[in-house]
């Protein structure tokens, strides 16, 4: 690496120090502009050229845009929204945010062992996540020895060596955990728990648990099958389309598509979330003319601005009101059929919904009792509706019981199994439900335990492993010795900074299969391994074959992937390959696995995983036709077996929550910026929101200022004393935002040291993000000696 890309940092450490979870906060000019009320259009062109640049890579990078989501191409690293089925655009099937993640992993910047040389651990810790993202691909693996201030380059066979020694050492395999982010293929996923299994634990934490673990149970609780039912060309073909806690425009800007063209159909868009986002307001299309002049095409066409964890109220009163229209209208606004023979439960949900208050569940909504009688009306005589949800769902504290809530609506309206309706959970990364599919879980069932048993026949462990939060906890308390990560920011990405950072420490190896450095490699056991991996863009070469790859998008299609661009680096191993070595070096010729043929030829992995995973019949053929194909989803079918019932969906009935406040306390809520996509900072603007060259920001209410005595631009430090703990973020930056009373939102993943370990979804039990109770203090310089996060 050049000098000009080395970072400004101090390269002389002789002692070994402790980073910080969090590196010092750099404040920078905070700007501000117009909320806008639009997505995409030019500026997201220029965006992304400009992201192309700032990478060095507009020629390499340029070229593989075109390739990007195409039937012959490879698959965006980024979001997992599906691709067309038919109309794919030959000149940009990408949205900004994908062409930002391109722009990432195909720069021309490398992180060679040189770099690793003059800068140590301690000093690369000082610098802020979006410096050290930009550093460049990693091209080598590399090793921290235990007390070594300097990562040290290693052989591939020294690595796996090293994993070895480790794993066969432990006096338990349950002490092990392996996580899984969603960039990690079908193939390299099934390899990959095959290995741990067959090592001897469901310790299984990974990304879903973090996003739409939630969605699963209540789907699965609720209709029997743990995904959304709704294909992508019925958005151009129904009725209504429900927004719920997600924000397109930025976390799956393609989506923008779908819904103009639902739109220009004669759908009706109804948006439902604390923020008034732009993707949910505006959409102008970069590719055509009209787009190009500045013309919008209007999305929403109700927005109803709920207070945060007032969705499950808001829910209750539609229905309540839409109760009331049918007794107006009987049969003609709740389908009696579709209730008679396909559900459960229908009489206890009107004696329920009988039971409610309407003024009381709209002040709770935050929503006035006329607004939430718009969105009945709109549905009332509809029976073709479309719920979409993300994270602002997902991640409160009663998330199972908000999403159980939307399937409750969607079964009275009979919208669930039909064309042009059910339930579409938006999930975020791009193969993250590919990795389920491929029995990533750690709780497994005990057929598709059976099933590895049958057809490769050893005895994998048969009780539950640990998720994130159990993980964390873990080794918090010593349980855990090894922790190997298969992507992703395992500490950027989780609860509670400080905390998770203290047990990460007490591993005695840590190990992270990456692409590009992230706080994840400084934040480290008291051994470490970086392992650099191929990217999605990048050619797979095995045995002079191309090879492809597949995954699963969000609405159950599984499409092949294959990169197109050189490698950054000769050094670099495919995570089937990583996987299969680290099987071999670890359990030798005790494995009843081929892993030789599996490092052979992708086809092989393929040919196994249609014997274990029902749906996947002719794998090696289907994969390669036009577009994929769709995994059986017997709900989208109209078969039904909830958890009550064997042969129907089931009404489930929640109470609702409290959301008691004291004061001076506040709900907080955790986002991404614009520029941004999970924990990788692509920049330090959030263009749409109108806030530029700061992250560190709480978006407070005009009136929730002006009652606490502060004023917009003021310096902050927000508290959280969950589980009689003293939590601390120091130094936001006030910032006067339209959202409801009390509530406040933040970035993550500056605010997850908020975030209690503890503070998490009934039955899910992923992290409540979007649920913090928070204090807000003027700052204090003196903040910074209360806070246990820059001990050792």
């Amino acid at each position: 690496m050049s000098d000009k890309n080395k970072p400004k940092i101090n390269p002389e450490e002789s002692v070994q120090k402790t980073p910080p979870a969090e590196p010092p906060f750099k404040l920078l000019n905070l700007k501000q502009g117009k909320v806008k009320k639009w997505a995409v259009g030019v500026p997201a062109v220029a965006t992304s050229i400009q992201n192309l640049i700032t990478e060095k890579t507009l020629i390499r990078g340029g070229k593989a845009l075109f390739k990007m989501n195409q039937f012959d191409g490879f698959d965006c690293p980024s979001c997992g929204w599906p691709d067309p089925d038919d109309d794919r655009s030959r000149v940009a099937e990408y949205c900004e945010n994908g062409a930002k993640a391109l722009a990432e992993e195909a720069t021309s910047k490398r992180i060679t062992a040189d770099f690793f040389r003059d800068n140590s651990v301690n000093d690369l810790a000082k610098l802020t996540d979006y410096e050290i993202g930009h550093l460049g691909r990693l091209s080598e693996p590399m090793y921290l020895p235990k007390g070594g201030t300097h990562y040290q380059p290693i052989s591939w066979d020294g690595a796996f060596a090293k994993i070895a020694e480790h794993l066969n050492q432990l006096d338990s395999p349950n002490e092990a955990a392996f996580y899984t982010s969603g960039r990690t293929s079908n193939e390299a996923s099934f390899a990959y728990q095959l290995f741990v299994r067959e090592f001897g634990t469901n310790n299984f934490p990974d990304c879903s648990n973090m996003c739409h673990e939630t969605s699963g149970f209540a789907l699965n609780t609720s209709l029997g099958v743990g995904k959304g039912t709704v294909k992508l060309h019925e958005f151009y073909d129904t009725d209504i389309i429900m927004i719920i806690g997600q924000n397109p425009g930025t976390n799956s800007p393609r989506m923008l598509s779908a819904l103009a063209r639902g739109k220009k159909n004669g759908a009706k868009i109804i948006a439902i979330n604390p923020l008034p986002e732009a993707g949910l307001m505006g959409f102008r299309d970069p590719q055509k003319v009209s787009g190009i002049l500045g013309i919008t095409a209007e999305l929403a066409d109700l927005y109803l601005p709920v207070k945060i964890n007032g969705d499950l109220a808001l829910l209750k009163a539609i229905e309540k009101i839409l109760l009331g229209f049918e007794k107006e209208n009987p049969g003609k606004v709740f389908d009696h059929e579709f209730i008679q023979n396909k559900t459960g439960g229908y009489e206890e949900m009107i004696q329920h919904l009988k039971g409610l208050d309407l003024e009381d569940l709209a002040f709770k909504a935050g929503v006035s009792s006329e607004e939430l009688r718009k969105a009945a009306e709109m549905l009332k005589f509809k029976n073709r509706i479309i719920v979409c949800w993300g994270m602002g769902v997902t991640q409160q504290h009663n998330g199972v019981d908000i999403c159980r809530e939307i399937i409750n609506l969607l079964l009275l309206k009979g919208s669930v199994g039909k064309p042009g309706g059910g339930p579409s959970p938006v999930r975020g990364h791009s193969n993250v439900q590919g990795n389920r599919t491929m029995l990533i879980n750690n709780h497994p069932t005990q057929e598709q335990l059976d099933k590895l048993q049958e057809v490769f026949g050893f005895n994998p462990p048969r009780e539950n492993g640990y998720d994130v939060i159990n993980t964390i906890k873990a080794m918090h308390e010593g349980k855990l010795k090894v922790f190997f990560g298969m992507g992703g920011n395992f500490l950027s990405a989780t609860p509670d900074t400080t905390y998770t950072a203290k047990g990460i420490r007490n591993l005695n190896l840590s190990v992270s299969v990456s692409i590009k450095l992230n706080r994840g490699h400084l934040i480290h056991g008291k051994e470490a391994l970086i392992l650099p991996t191929i990217s999605r863009s990048e050619k797979d070469m095995v045995n002079g074959e191309w090879q492809h790859v597949s995954t699963e998008n969000s609405m159950g299609v599984v499409e092949w992937s294959r990169g197109m661009l050189e490698p950054i680096s000769k050094d670099l191993i495919n995570e089937t390959h990583i996987v299969c070595h680290m099987a071999k070096a670890t359990l030798g010729d005790k494995s009843v696995v081929d892993w030789d043929r599996y490092l052979g030829n992708y086809d092989a992995v393929r040919e196994d995983i249609e014997k274990c995973i029902p749906g996947f019949e002719n794998y090696n053929v289907r994969v390669k036709q036009k577009g994929g194909f769709y995994l059986p989803n017997a709900a989208r079918d109209g078969n039904f077996k909830s958890k009550k019932y064997t042969d129907r969906a089931s009404f489930v009935i929640s109470e609702l929550p409290e959301n008691k406040l004291e004061e001076d306390e506040y709900l907080m809520a955790t986002t991404r910026t614009h520029d941004q996509f999970n924990t990788v900072i692509y920049g330090l603007n959030d263009r749409y929101r109108g806030i530029y060259n700061e992250r560190r920001v709480i978006m407070m209410n005009k009136n929730d200022i002006v009652k606490a005595g502060l004023k917009a631009g003021d310096k902050v430090d927000l508290y959280n004393h969950d589980d009689g703990i003293e939590r601390i973020a120091p130094l936001f930056i006030v910032v006067e935002y339209p959202v409801p009373e009390k509530n406040t939102v933040t970035y993550f993943p500056e605010t997850n040291v908020l975030v209690s370990v503890n503070n998490v979804v009934k039955e899910s039990n992923m992290p409540a993000s979007k649920y913090v109770k928070i204090k807000i203090r003027k700052h204090d310089p003196n903040v910074y000696k209360k806070m246990e996060s820059f001990g050792s």
